[in-house]
């Protein structure tokens, strides 16, 4: 500063004395100079600023904002509630009262006062026609005493009739409801998808990096959806591509430390860049925002990655091979594991583990190799739903009574899984390649394995359904059919096949993409925020067509749509056997689950990135 007054002043000295007598007074130029000098110091402190913030504020931040309109419309939506019973095991403890371990069955229930229940009378003429007997004979309860059996023979007079004609037998179905088919349209669905990023330099060559994540839709931030489907379960891997209302969630959240005693060896631990992997950031017009094959794994977990720059041995561009490692499953912490209860004593911790392999990448095209398995899979993880009123009908009489008053209400539970079901291995391969006047097209194929171990719980074990036995309840007062067993343990593999193109036009880019999905298909794409769940999990073809206008650089708009052809059920979950989609509308074939046979959503969004 001292140097610019003293520059300035000796050039007021060089000014010619015949010109100065024609300036101002040396008190008036002293003035101006004043002046300058605080219009000076002014600037600096303008310039300071942005170097003091550039210089404490160590984290860089950016994002996007993305608002959506979806028209959602679901055809031949089928619920038909059914679980395979073992009809053997069911008979044996209802109809031999005189064995010690199953006489329980046939107990007459007492109230409160001691006074034996009783069946009605038409009750009674019902059963004893059904069963084409007297309650009295043979090995069957006496007369009109109200046991668990005859409760729930009661309950199902079907059953009672099957069983009367000698039709139960082995593991068979057993229809709970009655089926129903419909049309779903929502003509309207609205979201709003905000991602705030940051970065952080820490060192030369270590850096931090993350990002949080909102994505909610209109009029909803209750955080938890009735469970209809596996798209509405909200747990941590799938926080980010799940509407869970006005709260941030972490997304990602690590840190790199490259060239590690200057090595091409790299570390990056935390909650992994694991979601819009290629290519299905194309379709999101970014760049690739993931490690792993967008195909196979679209899902939020916490780890570890270590990575080789194989490059700089093997002089092919881009060529990195990366060990990662996290955990999807923590069976204990959070779980009530201090009251050492039987709610625990069957599920492990889910780890998982593989390769992802940059083959070769020079930016514009890149050859993917994706190596993945999930060890001890449980039969579900942590998170959070609203029980469906039918759940309660279905497996909660108790509970049903109670809220059949409140028909618009349902409870919020936390979920635990209840045993491990079996291992997953996924195998992928994935290119993708942009031409130098800006096509692109890609095309990944993939393979899962279910690797089973016999268990199950409700939903059903790996690949498998359950088998369910009937069971008293602690008070002896009910019966209630439980999962007891797997309905097999055979290893089925599943592949998908996924391709697509994305060409230059007139203001902006169109693209096509398909997917298939075989009866086994199983990727671990469950956080991809398709309004009809993710379209790469999809047992069955999906086709999408879109067209992006680019506003500008840093805003655009998309309109487009998605056809869902549903084949087998099941999608988006390796619990349970995959039955047909036909079958289950015949009839045929049950799922606890409602199915949807075809659908389409028809969208229209604009996001902008700043």
């Amino acid at each position: 500063m001292n140097r610019i007054i003293f520059v300035l002043l000796a050039g007021l000295l060089l000014v010619p004395s015949a010109l100065l007598a024609a300036q101002p007074t040396i008190e008036e130029l002293r003035q101006q100079v004043a002046d300058i000098v605080e219009e000076i110091e002014e600037l600096q402190d303008r310039v300071d600023k942005p170097e003091r913030h550039a210089a404490t504020d160590r984290i860089s931040w950016y994002g996007d904002i993305r608002v959506k309109a979806d028209g959602l419309h679901y055809q031949n939506v089928t619920w038909n509630p059914g679980v395979l019973v073992d009809f053997d095991d069911f008979g044996a403890k209802a109809l031999n009262p005189l064995d010690p371990d199953n006489a329980a069955f046939n107990t007459q229930l007492f109230d409160a006062g001691g006074n034996g229940l009783t069946i009605s009378a038409a009750q009674q003429a019902s059963l004893e026609a059904a069963l084409a007997g007297p309650l009295g004979g043979g090995s069957l309860p006496t007369g009109n005493a109200l046991t668990p059996l005859t409760k729930m023979l009661v309950a199902n007079p079907d059953l009672a009739t099957a069983f009367g004609l000698g039709q139960l037998s082995g593991v068979m179905p057993f229809a709970m409801d009655q089926k129903r088919t419909y049309d779903i349209n929502n003509d309207l669905f609205y979201t709003t998808r905000l991602r705030l990023g940051m970065k952080a330099k820490i060192s030369k060559n270590m850096s931090f990096a993350g990002r949080l994540n909102m994505y909610k839709n209109w009029g909803d931030s209750s955080g938890a959806k009735v469970f209809d489907s596996w798209n509405a379960f909200t747990m941590d891997g799938t926080s980010g591509g799940s509407t869970s209302g006005d709260s941030l969630q972490v997304e990602r959240a690590y840190f790199n430390w490259k060239n590690i005693g200057g090595t091409p060896f790299y570390l990056s631990i935390g909650r992994r860049p694991s979601t819009y992997g290629s290519p299905t950031n194309y379709r999101e017009n970014e760049l690739r925002g993931g490690t792993p094959a967008g195909h196979l794994v679209n899902f939020n977990f916490d780890g570890v990655t270590v990575g080789y720059k194989l490059a700089e041995l093997t002089g092919v561009e881009g060529q990195v091979v990366r060990f990662c490692y996290g955990q999807g499953f923590e069976s204990e912490w959070g779980n009530g594991e201090l009251f050492n209860t039987s709610g625990t004593a069957n599920i492990e911790d889910t780890h998982l583990g593989g390769f992802n392999i940059d083959v070769f990448d020079d930016d514009d095209t890149l050859v993917q190799l994706t190596l993945f398995r999930a060890h001890d899979v449980n039969d579900g993880f942590k998170g959070t739903f609203a029980l469906p009123s039918v759940y309660a009908q279905l497996f909660a009489p108790t509970i049903y009574q109670d809220t059949q008053q409140f028909s618009n209400m349902n409870f919020v539970v936390r979920y635990t899984p209840s045993t491990v079901i079996g291992d997953i291995n996924l195998f992928g391969a994935n290119f993708a390649r942009t031409e130098e006047n800006g096509f692109t097209w890609f095309g990944s194929v993939a393979m899962t394995q279910l690797l089973p171990n016999g268990e199950a719980g409700m939903f059903g074990g790996l690949g498998t359904d359950a088998v369910y036995e009937a069971t008293l309840t602690e008070d002896g007062s009910q019966i209630y059919m439980a999962p007891a067993r797997a309905e097999n343990d055979d290893t089925q593999e599943g592949y998908g096949v996924y391709v697509g193109i994305q060409t230059p036009a007139p203001f902006g880019k169109f693209g096509l993409e398909y997917n298939y999905g075989s009866e086994y298909w199983s990727p671990f794409t469950q956080a991809q925020d398709d309004a009809l769940g993710s379209k790469l999990a999809t047992r069955g073809h999906v086709g999408e067509a879109y067209y992006i206008f680019q506003v500008n650089r840093n805003a655009f708009i998309k309109l487009g749509g998605m056809y869902y052809d549903y084949e087998y059920s099941g999608s988006g979950s390796p619990v349970g056997k995959p039955q047909k989609i036909d079958d289950i509308k015949a009839g045929t074939a049950f799922s606890l689950m409602p199915v949807v046979d075809t659908a389409y959503d028809l969208y229209a969004s604009m996001t902008l990135k700043f």
